[in-house]
């Protein structure tokens, strides 16, 4: 008996997912603006230290490692952890506008999708290309037109940020090769990792009268907000919105969570709009659109196909297999006409008697 079996080409990300990848866009939008304000206060590579080491000492002493290969979890730790907020808090102090900022940063979903395909051998569809070009398409108007902008950043700040899009997309990919069935303990454990490299940095690079100073004058309102603002990287930011990606990453291909960081400078803007008095004009609202357009070209569920089984086991390919070698086997039917001839024969006749 034959019974139908329900099978999609390709991987589909479930609306729960989708939902859950929209809260990440959403924190890491705002985020940017609780680091301009914590970069008012702290000198950039002790506060990347600080975000970290704020996790990552009670993650040694409470949370037990995930069993996943020391080099990927390195290779998170330092894309993810070192090399994206190095650039990225680097650039920002150097000028980088907030809500363009949180645009070039997401130059993270092409390279994830270049480097899920050289090093990973995953296959982008013709639809999540189109997806992925439509939102590239978006992110360039709105870079081109801030860049025109007075103010707008200079060469140096822009090149910083995008080599940290690259830092997080080596670590998008270490990620998923990690592949642990404790996404969140990953996500704590790869905090362990930048805050060693980070505290030899500013050290070297900021010096200890920089760092004291930035701590003595925490009872001011500037000090509070960039307390604030630092509380909301690491619970936010961090705990929750990292913990989420960490999460899809390992449930999804690369190249399909990857866009879903695109939706991020559009709360970016908006928040630095609102928050900063950043002027956000038409032209980027309307290219804003066009990156949301292009997420969820890239991320929309593929069309199902049913596929026939027989009795649960056998593949509808195979079902029809056998259906074409017996028909190749059976003899070709006589026509009416010679049916009707060779009834009447006598060889017919001499043939159905000795039956």
């Amino acid at each position: 008996m034959c019974s139908r079996e329900v099978g999609t080409t390709l991987e589909t990300v479930p609306i729960t997912d989708r939902v859950l990848a929209l809260v990440v866009a959403l924190v890491w939008g705002l985020n940017f603006v609780a680091i301009h304000l914590s970069l008012q206060q702290f000198p950039p590579f002790f506060l990347v230290a600080l975000r970290f080491a704020v996790i990552a000492v009670p993650t040694v002493v409470l949370v037990r490692r995930p069993a996943v290969p020391w080099p990927w979890l390195l290779a998170y730790g330092f894309g993810f952890g070192v090399l994206q907020f190095v650039f990225l808090y680097l650039a920002m102090d150097n000028g980088m506008p907030t809500g363009l900022a949180s645009l070039v940063l997401q130059s993270s979903a092409p390279f994830t999708v270049l480097l899920a395909g050289l090093v990973l051998r995953e296959r982008l569809t013709a639809r999540q290309s189109a997806g992925v070009g439509l939102a590239v398409l978006g992110l360039a108007t709105i870079a081109a037109y801030r860049a025109g902008l007075d103010g707008g950043a200079t060469v140096l700040p822009v090149l910083l940020t995008l080599c940290g899009g690259v830092g997080w997309a080596l670590g998008n990919v270490a990620n998923r090769q990690a592949r642990s069935d404790r996404p969140f303990a990953l996500m704590l454990w790869m905090t362990v990792v930048p805050p060693v490299p980070m505290l030899a940095l500013y050290l070297a690079l900021e010096g200890p009268a920089r760092i004291g100073a930035s701590l003595t004058t925490l009872n001011t309102v500037r000090g509070s907000l960039a307390l604030a603002g630092l509380g909301f990287t690491v619970i936010a930011a961090t705990l929750v919105g990292s913990g989420l990606w960490t999460a899809l990453m390992s449930r999804h291909p690369s190249s399909t969570v990857a866009p879903f960081s695109m939706l991020v400078p559009v709360v970016g803007i908006a928040a630095s709009a609102a928050l900063l008095h950043e002027p956000t004009t038409a032209v980027e609202l309307a290219a804003g659109a066009v990156v949301v357009a292009g997420v969820l070209l890239s991320t929309r569920p593929q069309r199902r196909r049913q596929l026939m089984t027989t009795g649960g086991d056998q593949p509808a390919t195979e079902v029809m297999a056998d259906r074409g070698e017996r028909a190749r086997r059976a003899p070709a039917p006589r026509s009416s006409r010679q049916q009707a001839s060779g009834a009447d024969s006598p060889r017919a006749a001499r043939t159905d008697s000795s039956a």
